[in-house]
């Protein structure tokens, strides 16, 4: 047995060759993501392309109705964190939690449903990209053509953050479910 003189150490211990560990079948298994068979993948699709029609009928109803009882009321906001900040101050807890929360609401179902519908916005930042962008038309929307409704910044960000929820929470779990990559071979 020969060894190599590299240094005081190698007189001590005979060298070895290291090889990685090769994982245990079902360990490699579990790491591989395979793919939903396809009728479940369009169905899945299906189901989730009929849930973001809904919701975009329900966003319609919900922010694009005129609104006169609150025309007093409302007021066009470009500075991010001033209408949170007056919904804090409200003497009536219900009404900020109602504001805030419904705003964190109305966003859930995009960070959920995205990412399974078009598989392209997979990812955080394409998500919030895609909300915000979504989110800032119907508030212009709002504010242009809408008695009783205005822009407001504050529904955005919040909006946003609640895809990010909804992302965070399931939506990046079902993308990867549905659109999972099949192993290389």
């Amino acid at each position: 047995m020969a060894r190599a003189a590299t240094g005081p150490r190698s007189l001590l211990r005979p060298r070895t060759a290291k090889t990685p560990r090769a994982p245990e079948p079902e360990e490699a298994d579990r790491r591989e993501r395979r793919p939903l068979p396809l009728p479940l993948r369009l169905l899945a699709m299906t189901c989730a392309f009929v849930f973001m029609v809904a919701f975009a009928v329900v966003l319609a109803r919900l922010t694009l109705h005129p609104s006169p009882a609150s025309e007093a009321l409302t007021h066009t906001n470009m500075h991010p964190g001033r209408s949170l900040r007056a919904y804090l101050d409200q003497p009536a807890l219900r009404d900020a939690v109602k504001q805030i929360g419904g705003n964190l609401l109305l966003g859930v179902p995009f960070g959920v449903l995205v990412p399974v519908v078009a598989p392209r916005t997979r990812g955080v930042l394409r998500v919030l990209l895609l909300t915000a962008v979504v989110m800032l038309l119907v508030e212009f929307a709002q504010g242009a053509l809408v008695t009783g409704r205005a822009f407001d910044v504050d529904d955005v960000i919040l909006n946003t953050t609640g895809a990010l929820i909804g992302y965070l929470l399931l939506g990046r779990r079902m993308s990867r479910a549905v659109h999972a990559r099949r192993p290389r071979s």
